[in-house]
């Protein structure tokens, strides 16, 4: 399974999100996920079965085939661990 994390650059805060989603996912026993972190622009041309992002760039990402789950604070693991749980458990 192919998981894309995504911020405005694809650089620190989509690699930050990559991070604790990789933590959360380990959490709840998920060991077959490839977590990649890349910009907007980039993540609507890249496969993946999920992307996580902030309700604000994912409209940006609309027509993209992947499921889109929402998280509006990166830094928070919590956040993170209640938009994965209804997915991953």
């Amino acid at each position: 399974m192919k998981i894309l994390t995504v911020c405005g650059l694809g650089q620190g805060t989509s690699l930050i999100l990559k991070m604790n989603v990789e933590s959360v996912l380990q959490s709840l026993g998920v060991s077959d996920a490839d977590v990649e972190h890349t910009d907007v622009s980039s993540a609507s041309s890249m496969n993946a079965d999920y992307i996580i992002t902030s309700n604000e760039l994912a409209q940006n990402l609309e027509d993209h085939s992947a499921k889109i789950i929402i998280v509006n604070n990166y830094f928070d693991e919590d956040e993170i661990k209640q938009a994965l749980e209804t997915e991953f458990s």
